[in-house]
This record gives structure tokens, sequence and C-alpha cells, in this order.
């Protein structure tokens, strides 16, 4: 999940090692097959080497779309965004889009005239049936900076766009 949901995501062994808590031994053997299997591809900065999603492997769409119904993202954008109103963008940010399994979908919604009513309803009806809390705030479109969402390490995800 951490590569194939966001694929700006990058990590290296280190860093895996402190978010998953496991021996780095176990992580690079997996990182090494992935990267052999052509899942992953990796640069060198410095002595690091850094994994990232190879997004041009055939089958890197299909594991992304799986991904999406996995997590219910796919659910959510699919039956209650794209029904509330002027919606332009939808981004997932938050402990999702860095790729940790969560119960919490983060989401920043942009435009003009969103229905809220709709969308409060809309959200706890999909809360009930993915498992799963989802937490939004919402732009204008003249309010919304892309920039605002970047954060080092952290790489907002466009869900969907108008």
């Amino acid at each position: 999940m951490k590569f194939f949901l966001n694929s700006n995501n990058t990590a290296y062994l280190r860093n895996l090692e402190e978010e998953f808590g496991d021996s780095t031994n176990g992580i690079r053997l997996e990182l090494n097959k992935f990267e052999k299997a052509g899942f992953l591809s990796s640069t060198k900065e410095g002595n690091k080497k850094v994994f990232t999603a190879n997004t041009k492997h055939p089958l890197f769409i299909d594991l992304n779309r799986i991904i999406l119904k996995m997590t219910g993202i796919e659910y959510v954008v699919d039956y209650v965004l794209q029904r509330i109103g002027d919606l332009e963008k939808v981004y997932l940010v938050g402990k999702l889009a860095q790729g940790h399994n969560t119960d919490v979908i983060d989401l920043v919604l942009v435009g003009n005239d969103l229905n809220i009513h709709f969308l409060v309803e809309q959200i706890q009806k999909a809360e009930k049936k993915i498992g799963k809390k989802i937490k939004y705030i919402h732009y204008t479109k003249s309010e919304f900076d892309l920039g605002k969402l970047k954060e080092p390490g952290i790489h907002p995800l466009l869900l969907w766009s108008k």
C-alpha cells in the first residue's frame, strides 16, 4: 500500500524500518523481490537507495485500483463526492496518502456551492458501509492553494478532477 496507492511516495530501507517496526533484513528482502519483479524502481541518493512505485509496470493500474477498493476510497469517490455540487477536485491527504493502513480517510474537497447537508448524509452512509471514518476540509476554488497541502515527504494524491 505504501507505494501503490500513491505513486508519489518514496522510501528507503531505514525509513521503512522505523515506519513498520520490522527488521531491515526482512524489509530489504521484500523490496528486492518487488524491484526484481519490476513493481518498484530505485535511485541512489547519497548512500541511500530510494524506492518508488514503477508506474510503467503493466500491473500498476490494476494494483492501484485494488488498493482503492480495499481502502474504500473508490466507493467514496464514485458514490458520494460526485453528487454534491460543483466539485472541482478531491485530494487524499493524511496517513492513508502516505501509504499507512488507517481507519481514517482524510480528504480535501475543492469546489464552489457544495451541498454540505447532502455531503454529511452521504459521508455517514459511506462510513457505515466501508467501516472507516471520513474527515474532510472544504475550500472554494479561490481559497485553494495546492502548495499549502504539501509538506516534506507528504504528497497529496489527486483522486478526482473535473
